[in-house]
């Protein structure tokens, strides 16, 4: 029997680390190139070998996944925007794709990167890769059901959320009485969502959608339990995510203290 390999390319949160525990679990062989300053030295405990690289070190990244024989990868994790202009040090590689694109907005450079991968015999696997489960039911979750006022922000919210994410701005939006109150930007979700809940003074709903030709293989849209701390520091009453096209971590606990907080948490 042949041995099952895959690679793991890893940036910052716990998305890594909980896809190279069950991929093990699996029988695959897990081998992770990871971003300095962005994933979890905690990768290490759970891979068969692991590579620290800086942003832009694609050369180094190729040779490493081909000389563990590695022909299917996933890139899994954050990285944080403005790690794109403190510690990036990009080799000829890097500096060689980014010329032939046209737009080096996310999905861009995502999919070139991902294109010289599988030139390079690497195939890059859908982020939820071995972990459907992870993926958000719809329907509503929490004990608490939206209001009226606030099923009318989501649908307000849903459609402008599909329109920042066409124009490759962001993936989440806070919506307060039918106004906007705060489009995520580079700064990202959390601080979007402590923006736009100090302007709703406790009338705000978060909606976070995929970007309408968002590539699943990467940057999905995800929360977890931390989201729902950071709900509940900013007054903020409801969140709403795609069904089935983004990812919920610990989705048990987060509900529990959504509850617990009076939240509301729902698939749409």
């Amino acid at each position: 029997m042949s041995v099952k390999r895959i690679g793991l390319i890893a940036g910052s949160g716990q998305f890594p680390v909980l896809f190279a525990k069950i991929a093990r679990s699996k029988g695959y062989l897990v081998y992770a190139a990871a971003y300095i300053n962005e994933a979890d030295a905690a990768i290490g405990d759970h891979v068969d070998a692991l590579e620290w690289l800086h942003l832009g070190q694609i050369r180094r990244l190729i040779q490493f996944f081909q000389h563990h024989q590695v022909t299917e990868a996933v890139m899994l994790g954050a990285i944080q925007k403005t790690s794109m202009f403190t510690d990036i040090r990009p080799d000829i590689r890097a500096v060689m794709m980014i010329a032939t694109l046209r737009s080096t907005h996310d999905d861009a450079i995502l999919r070139g990167f991902a294109h010289l991968l599988e030139k390079k015999g690497i195939r890059i696997q859908p982020s939820t890769f071995l972990l459907p489960d992870l993926l958000a039911p719809s329907g509503v979750w929490t004990k608490r059901k939206p209001s009226a006022s606030e099923k009318s922000d989501i649908e307000l919210g849903l459609t402008l959320g599909r329109e920042i994410g066409r124009l490759d701005i962001g993936q989440c939006v806070v919506i307060g009485g039918g106004s906007v109150l705060a489009v995520e930007a580079i700064d990202g979700t959390d601080a979007t969502i402590l923006r736009g809940g100090a302007l709703g003074k406790g009338n705000a709903v978060v909606v976070k959608v995929c970007k309408p030709n968002q590539d699943t293989r990467f940057d999905i849209p995800a929360v977890g339990h931390q989201t729902v701390e950071v709900m509940h520091q900013a007054g903020v009453r409801v969140l709403a995510v795609e069904a089935c096209k983004s990812v919920v971590f610990d989705r048990i606990q987060m509900i529990e203290k959504a509850d617990n907080y009076g939240l509301t948490l729902i698939g749409i």
